[in-house]
């Protein structure tokens, strides 16, 4: 897990900042990020727990949860593919066991 990596809203959790702060971290180089797919921000695990661990961001007394509902939409966005393929299957299946 040393190498999971986590989005720009985790890593705010995390270190108890804004998802602003993160960003302004990233841009000034003192927090290490990688672009996926070219768009998508991600920062390693270790790197956010290193510097929590550290001090070197004070946190901000902000409250930001990652509700339930945001959860289940962005499951839904990111699994989107597997989930229209899994339902194709399933209707392929449905086609050849029951119809021949």
């Amino acid at each position: 897990m040393s190498d999971q990596f986590i989005s720009v809203r985790e890593a705010a959790q995390i270190l108890k900042v804004s998802e602003k702060k993160i960003m302004e971290l990233s841009e000034q180089g003192k927090l290490q990020s990688y672009r996926i797919a070219g768009q998508f921000i991600r920062f390693k695990r270790n790197d956010i727990q290193g510097m929590k661990s550290t001090g070197a961001v004070i946190a901000e007394n902000l409250h930001f949860e990652y509700t339930r509902g945001e959860r289940i939409k962005d499951f839904f966005y990111f699994n989107d593919f597997y989930i229209v393929a899994a339902g194709v299957v399933v209707f392929f299946l449905y086609i050849i066991f029951y119809h021949l």
